[in-house]
């Protein structure tokens, strides 16, 4: 029978998805995008420079002002404002598209670059260091726990790798939401994802744990709300050798008592290598998985950070 569960939706600025509504009547076709991702996601495309009503093509935005008050200005209609109409749609935007579950967008774009997007003084002199696209900003502020990269950095493998691995936790909550939130669903997806956090962020990982601990001393659907931004701000901080090996270490605990000095020898030579730089985190994580395969644990086995996302996007052989 076919697999008739729905696929996860990314929002996506439209033009990586190869549609002609660049200024210029052009596209920015990403083929990470179109030939990987499209694989695993639903994308949901969007423009906003020509949902506000501005034409392909059309005249250049430039940013201009202040860092922290940036205008979006058409120099070439009488510096015609079109700040808050880009503000506006991405607060909308943010409200209706509540069922992705991460978002790409285009880079160094006046309206969806994420960061360095180029700001100017009044008079045309740049004004370093950058900032963020208007639709880009409204639509994150009002959706501060997404996961959100910009394509161009997902050519960093570890950029990449951390940015999925929030997509897939992010989607996994959304299924619990829809499945109905319980005090016992949320305790048990933390401990799921334990290890995740404890690779991405340790200090979160206590904070977050002893927050769990008195999740029955306030009303659930705040204590969610809350905890939730703050899980996805913590997978936020991209993993290290350092923290991987450090739980490559906790997991080769489960096992002690299972393998002979050999085969723990052999274990921890490779965490040693994968923390030197030597090997990538495949090398040592498919010698653990191997071991648990063999050995079953139900707490290890039920742990997200030994699959956070699909196997065959290979995203942990460059890490």
């Amino acid at each position: 029978m076919p697999n008739t569960t729905p696929r996860p939706k990314l929002g996506i600025s439209a033009c990586l998805l190869g549609e002609p509504v660049r200024y210029n009547g052009g596209h920015k076709a990403s083929r990470l995008c179109l030939d990987v991702l499209s694989r695993y996601f639903d994308f949901i495309p969007v423009c906003p420079e020509v949902a506000i009503g501005l034409g392909v093509p059309r005249p250049t935005l430039r940013l201009v002002g202040d860092h922290d008050a940036p205008r979006a200005l058409i120099q070439r209609e009488g510096d015609r404002d079109v700040s808050e109409a880009l503000r506006d749609f991405g607060r909308t935007q943010a409200r209706l598209l509540e069922d992705i579950c991460g978002y790409i967008f285009m880079q160094q774009s006046p309206s969806c670059g994420l960061q360095r997007v180029k700001l100017y003084h009044s008079d045309g002199r740049p004004r370093p260091p950058g900032v963020r696209g208007l639709y880009a900003q409204a639509f994150c502020a009002a959706r501060p726990e997404l996961p959100v990269e910009e394509e161009g950095r997902l050519n960093d493998p570890v950029i990449r790798e951390n940015f999925l691995t929030r997509v897939f936790a992010c989607a996994a909550w959304q299924k619990l939401c829809a499945q109905g939130l319980t005090r016992h669903a949320v305790i048990s997806f933390h401990s799921r994802y334990k290890y995740q956090l404890l690779a991405h962020n340790p200090r979160q990982y206590s904070v977050l744990g002893q927050r769990l601990a008195m999740i029955g001393d306030q009303p659930l659907d705040g204590f969610v709300q809350v905890y939730f931004r703050d899980f996805m701000q913590a997978l936020g901080t991209c993993a290290t050798r350092g923290t991987h090996s450090n739980v490559l270490q906790h997991l080769a605990g489960y096992l002690k008592h299972d393998l002979p000095p050999a085969e723990k020898a052999e274990m921890q030579r490779l965490i040693d290598q994968y923390r030197a730089g030597v090997i990538p985190l495949v090398v040592p994580l498919t010698l653990l998985k191997h071991h648990f395969r063999l050995h079953p644990h139900p707490y290890i086995d039920a742990q997200a950070y030994l699959q956070p996302h699909p196997e065959d996007l290979s995203l942990r052989n460059a890490i």
